[in-house]
């Protein structure tokens, strides 16, 4: 079985990329803030950056290897790279820019995309979601042993997204290639990616499942990123084996977790419930402040109360008549909070 093995350091403008990974027949996705370095990545995997120092190396080939003097040029490397994008040639109609990828097989993968009505299109009369499908085909039709996606889904409107992404995930599903997915969307991560590495300024500050990150994050950005709400305070042993923590807008608040000195309490939007009136119920941590937003999602809702936003469903929120304004009581549990470090 073919892995990709990374070993990478290079000096970006304010920070230094230092990343090792190993990658199999999966999909492993980088995601972070813009500029964490996870492009440089991509760049250097396919040949086109050559890293201060480091390896590549895709089963028994080495394609760079910096102590030993080895660089293999682009073309040389079994690589298929979607551009963030797309890089398509415009003057190229969408069967000469997939066989520009490789002549074999154009026919299959444009029927296996659903684009083989627009063999004769120039990519300028294509849609956003066309244009994807296009240079994942030229991507394919290389028959690449690693795939390299750089923000696939980030120029598409919500409506395509959605069903370019399902696509994606069956494409990715069947071919089970190496893949490195670059994003800073975690929903497009967990959806595609079978381990999310979460690259902070050059650093992998975690690795693991969709799931591992959204129940144990790390820090304080791995929390963010997977939707939780992050409280700041500070933590000393509580009652009953429990942790206190005093937060620093005020109030207190308790958690199963154990830590102490400054902490971040995450709580995630789907433990927190909403009431007019302080329950009756088992939950130790209640927040009273005014409802200052409310964001319909389907049939769910986003309800910022105070420092917490609450999903809820819609016919919660048509029960309890929320407006923005209203005084409310957001309650959640400790065995609903995590603890995690603060700098």
């Amino acid at each position: 079985m073919d892995t990709l093995r990374l070993d990478l350091a290079h000096r970006l403008r304010s920070f230094r990329l230092e990343l090792s990974a190993e990658v199999g027949r999966e999909t492993l996705a980088l995601v972070g803030p813009s500029g964490a370095g996870q492009t440089s990545v991509l760049r250097a995997v396919a040949g086109l950056l050559r890293p201060d120092a480091g390896s590549v190396r895709l089963g028994g080939e080495t394609w760079l290897d910096t102590a030993d003097g080895v660089d293999r040029a682009p073309e040389e490397r079994s690589v298929g790279y979607v551009f963030q994008d797309y890089a398509l040639f415009p003057h190229l109609s969408v069967e000469r820019n997939v066989g520009f990828g490789g002549r074999d097989g154009v026919d299959r993968l444009l029927a296996r995309l659903g684009i083989s009505h627009l063999a004769r299109a120039r990519p300028g009369d294509l849609s956003g979601g066309e244009r994807q499908r296009v240079a994942l085909a030229r991507a394919l039709a290389r028959r690449p042993r690693v795939l390299l996606l750089d923000e696939p889904l980030s120029a598409l409107d919500a409506h395509t997204r959605g069903a370019v992404r399902t696509e994606l995930q069956e494409i990715l599903r069947e071919e089970r290639l190496p893949t490195l997915l670059v994003t800073h969307d975690f929903e497009d991560a967990a959806a595609l990616a079978d381990r999310v590495g979460v690259l902070v300024e050059g650093k992998l500050v975690q690795v693991g499942t969709p799931r591992e990150l959204v129940e144990a994050p790390a820090d304080p950005f791995v929390a963010s990123l997977g939707g939780g709400n992050l409280l700041a305070g500070t933590a000393r042993p509580g009652p009953d084996g429990l942790t206190e923590i005093a937060l620093e807008g005020g109030g207190v608040v308790y958690s199963t977790g154990a830590g102490t000195g400054r902490v971040g309490v995450v709580v995630h939007p789907w433990d927190v419930s909403v009431a007019r009136e302080q329950p009756a119920d088992s939950a130790l941590n209640h927040v009273r402040a005014p409802v200052s937003s409310i964001v319909p999602l389907g049939n769910r809702a986003r309800v910022r109360v105070g420092p917490l936003t609450a999903e809820l469903t819609a016919a919660s929120v048509e029960r309890l008549a929320l407006v923005v304004g209203d005084p409310v009581v957001a309650s959640f549990k400790a065995t609903g909070t995590r603890l995690v470090p603060l700098r």
